[in-house]
């Protein structure tokens, strides 16, 4: 054998073995974890049949030849969806609210984010206070957040916006700073050399860098904040989640599941408008 084949098959070897040892630490880990946190896997699944019992039980009693009576006839479309009148606007606030908390959000984790990277030469002591200051914010959940504000502020939209706006510049101002980190520091160097000042070196050196990266981070951002707006609803922070722990309260299975159906509808029709959005602003148009 030659040289090379000695060295690949010692590198092979060296991989394998650290592949196993890794994977060996993981399940100990895993199961270590596990017991700690008194999970059974024979428990899940013993329960597990009572939880498609629930979901039947949400399921909507549908006869076809009443399906387009009216409001009054069980079994009719119209008798399912007896409360719509109410839930529309709510999944409409749920949306209203996800679309302010990010914009808000946003706009202060672009300017938090060009305090907190290392490259854009801010005084050591601003950065060390910004990523701690934002640490905290993503640290603590948005329903962690939701709550307090409920309490202070009582129950309503307010509480949602705030928690989903103070999570959301946590989360994003991280990830800017990180994308500013990872940008090529040559055009504001040429711009230093120029006498641009230190603003004009952001504009025109960083941001035309990492602005397809933010944008595409703040349209994720708001998919994700309109699925956690659903959650937030459930301790009393406004939109449709509020519904739907009514519902699930009272029993109202029917009710339950035309509610789910609303949300996984309006999240499928914001997953792809702002696919779209992303890819047009991002990208350009094609055409």
């Amino acid at each position: 054998m030659t040289d090379f084949e000695h060295y690949y098959q010692r590198i092979r070897r060296q991989q394998k073995r650290d592949t196993l040892l890794w994977s060996l630490l993981l399940l100990a880990l895993y199961l270590a974890a596990g017991n700690m946190a008194e999970f059974n896997l024979l428990t899940v699944w013993q329960s597990l049949p009572h939880f498609f019992d629930y979901l039947r039980q949400t399921l909507p009693v549908l006869h076809l030849p009443l399906l387009f009576a009216d409001g009054k006839t069980e079994g009719s479309l119209a008798y399912w969806g007896y409360r719509l009148h109410i839930q529309l606007p709510l999944i409409w606030e749920t949306l209203q609210l996800a679309v302010s908390s990010t914009l808000v959000a946003v706009a202060c984790a672009v300017v938090l984010a060009f305090l907190a990277a290392d490259n854009t030469h801010t005084p050591r002591g601003v950065r060390v206070a910004v990523r701690a200051f934002v640490a905290f914010l993503r640290t603590m959940p948005e329903l962690a957040w939701a709550v307090m504000f409920v309490m202070a502020f009582g129950i309503g939209a307010i509480p949602g916006f705030l928690a989903l706006a103070l999570h959301t510049v946590g989360s994003l101002t991280k990830l800017f700073y990180e994308a500013l980190e990872s940008a090529s520091d040559k055009p504001v160097r040429g711009l230093a050399a120029c006498g641009a000042s230190r603003l004009q070196r952001m504009r025109f050196g960083f941001w035309p860098q990492v602005k397809p990266t933010f944008l595409s981070y703040s349209f994720m951002r708001l998919e994700i904040n309109f699925r956690s707006s659903t959650i937030l609803g459930l301790v009393g922070a406004g939109g449709i989640g509020q519904e739907l722990m009514t519902n699930i309260k009272l029993d109202r299975y029917d009710q339950v599941s035309i509610t789910l159906l609303l949300i996984i509808v309006v999240v499928s029709l914001l997953d792809t408008l702002s696919g779209w959005l992303r890819r047009r602003v991002v990208e350009g148009d094609a055409t």
